[in-house]
């Protein structure tokens, strides 16, 4: 069974994401991080590894395109898959997270109609550029 990490500033974008990996989809090794203040140390002190990292775009005090490069620059982390979560969709911005990257992209609000597909492509291996299904 997968486990995930998510970086998310929002707290309702932070409590529907609990919801759907743990209640709806039945997953149990969740974490999710409020900021990305000291990221590496706190994934590093995870009593697991990540298999996916979902980060949010627009947070604070490092972005998340900052978080994709430190986490990828960490040996301990290669071949962890990281999706973008944003809201901004457009396909010049999907590009820069494709360039930048990271594995795919979900878009924002997440919904629970289209995560379960979505998670499902990114768990099989599939990079997820079209953010909705």
């Amino acid at each position: 069974m997968p486990s995930f990490l998510y970086f998310e500033d929002d707290p309702l974008s932070r409590k529907v994401m609990q919801l759907l990996l743990t209640k709806k989809l039945g997953y149990t090794d969740v974490t999710i991080l409020e900021n990305s203040h000291d990221y590496l140390t706190k994934i590093r002190a995870l009593p697991y590894k990540p298999d996916i990292i979902f980060v949010d775009i627009h947070m604070q005090p490092y972005n998340g395109f900052e978080v994709l490069k430190g986490i990828r620059d960490t040996e301990a982390f290669i071949g962890t898959k990281i999706v973008a979560i944003t809201a901004s969709v457009m396909s010049e911005e999907v590009e820069l997270l494709r360039v930048a990257g990271f594995d795919g992209v979900i878009g924002k609000p997440i919904t629970s109609n289209t995560f379960h597909e979505l998670l499902t492509r990114i768990i099989e291996g599939d990079k997820v550029w079209r953010p909705t299904s």
